[in-house]
């Protein structure tokens, strides 16, 4: 895979990025096969938040989450369309930061690849300590923060292993959640029409969806609030675009993953929250105080229904850390090899692993721990918002993007716009006017305009420091060039 650059210091349009190709003893290797991209095109859209977080947003818009779901994974649908579009002519370990770079400036590839990998490590805090507290529970004479230790440093040792490891832990996590989802919306389906032999549940069929209230209990706008609550839970789907780079075919893996985006939300998240609301009422105690997928396999009567969604929340919990760490090490790569991060960033060993990106994350993540477990509600806190907004930013950059980058794959290469964004430029306007209305809107609740707040203040200082240097390498330019026409 070749990477070709256009625009910024360092780079030469038409000559291909050492550090971005695999293979090279200097680069990345093609490491991963079709069925790790597959899988982690398929389980990157479920995160840990689906399994737990999702009572919270029905308590709070009633079975109108649904449309919640909705409004958000067509804009993840939409979202994903315009990356793969780039991916599938570009692909690149840097992904949208490296098409911010060449469509919009060394700015802007600066300031998202940076604000991008921030939000992984900060998840890899998050997930550890998520993790560590279901180990905790089973194994109780193991203290909470040594089983984040230990998850943390298995999940290093992986990833610094090859990219093939990395591809075949996150093939099995990622298995272990379409499975289990599968069968849950199966199982689901049959106790809602009353054909589960042995369920508990009355099998009720749709009467849930209005028989509490109607099916807007909260009224039509408790379905934005409902989006604040779900939107974040969609982060990771463009996790499998900077994957494609270390495989055989990136172009053929990401068309695929591309493709099939739609199917996958429609099933995972909406198919999975239609089960719940049809299985119970959407006010039952039981969905905030158990959470939502365990009252659901508790009203069918499903044995140890708690034991058996921690193990699936462990999973999913250990699927996202292994695949933070792979997103934050490969930004800082691509970040390093565009001059942007230290050049030990852009370094692999001979098996072709970023030894030093995967470190530096890895560290930033166990410093992100200890401030939980010292200073949870001031420092970490702190890192929890001013990251929380990150996601929707990132999807913007995207969209405005593949505004500048449509017309330059057209003029360079237009053989490789094998993916196109529909409707293109309407959709994509659409879409960039959908992503800030989010934004204006979270700052009309009380959490989320301390998220936007603070994310703002982080994206200025990343933005104003790239500026900064932008200033500084022009006029050390000037200088050289002068210096070079007096001698």
């Amino acid at each position: 895979m070749t990477q070709t650059t256009l625009a910024g210091p360092g780079h030469q349009p038409g000559k291909p990025d050492r550090a971005d190709k695999p293979g090279s003893g200097d680069g990345l290797q093609a490491g991963l096969k079709n069925r790790h991209l597959s899988m982690i095109a398929i389980g990157g859209v479920i995160g840990a938040g689906l399994f737990v977080g999702s009572g919270a947003g029905i308590a709070a818009a009633g079975p109108a989450i649904l449309l919640s779901y909705a409004l958000v994974g067509l804009m993840v649908v939409f979202v994903m369309r315009m990356l793969g579009e780039m991916a599938a002519a570009r692909p690149s370990s840097g992904s949208f930061s490296a098409y911010a770079d060449q469509a919009l400036g060394r700015w802007a590839g600066f300031s998202i690849g940076w604000l991008y990998w921030f939000f992984w490590v900060v998840v890899l805090a998050v997930e550890a300590t998520a993790g560590a507290k279901i180990l905790e529970g089973w194994v109780p004479g193991v203290p909470q923060w040594a089983w984040a230790l230990i998850v943390m440093v298995v999940l290093t040792a992986t990833n610094l292993v090859s990219v093939g490891s990395y591809g075949e832990f996150e093939f099995w996590f990622a298995g272990i959640k379409v499975v289990a989802i599968g069968a849950f919306v199966v199982v689901g389906l049959l106790a809602v029409f009353g054909l589960l032999p042995g369920s508990d549940n009355p099998g009720a069929g749709l009467a849930h969806l209005t028989d509490t209230g109607g099916f807007f209990p909260k009224g039509p706008g408790a379905i934005l609030t409902g989006v604040l609550m779900v939107v974040f839970s969609f982060m990771g789907s463009e996790i499998v675009t900077l994957a494609a780079g270390e495989s055989e075919n990136p172009q053929r893996a990401v068309q695929k993953a591309t493709n099939s985006v739609i199917w996958r939300i429609a099933v995972f998240y909406l198919g999975s929250i239609f089960i719940v609301l049809t299985l119970l009422p959407w006010n039952d105690a039981s969905i905030l105080k158990d959470g939502s997928y365990v009252a659901a396999l508790n009203s069918i009567g499903i044995p140890h229904a708690g034991q058996v969604m921690d193990v699936i929340v462990l999973t999913a919990v250990l699927s996202c850390l292994n695949s933070g760490l792979y997103t934050a090490s490969r930004m800082a790569f691509s970040l390093g090899g565009r001059g942007d991060a230290p050049k030990a960033f852009a370094r692999t060993n001979k098996r072709g692993v970023p030894q030093a990106a995967i470190l530096s994350s890895v560290v930033f993540g166990f410093v992100a721990v200890f401030f939980n477990y010292q200073w949870p509600d001031t420092v970490f806190q702190f890192l929890l918002n001013s990251s929380g907004a990150v996601a929707l930013f990132v999807w913007l950059v995207i969209c405005f993007t593949q505004l500048r980058m449509r017309g330059i794959i057209l003029r360079e290469s237009p053989e490789k716009l094998v993916v196109r964004m529909w409707l293109f430029p309407y959709l994509t306007w659409a879409t960039i006017a959908m992503i800030s209305f989010v934004l204006v809107y979270m700052l009309t609740d009380d959490s989320g305009r301390q998220q936007v707040l603070l994310s703002l203040l982080v994206a200025a200082l990343v933005v104003a420091i790239s500026l900064v240097r932008e200033v500084r390498q022009r006029k050390s330019g000037a200088v050289t060039a002068d210096a070079s026409a007096d001698a």
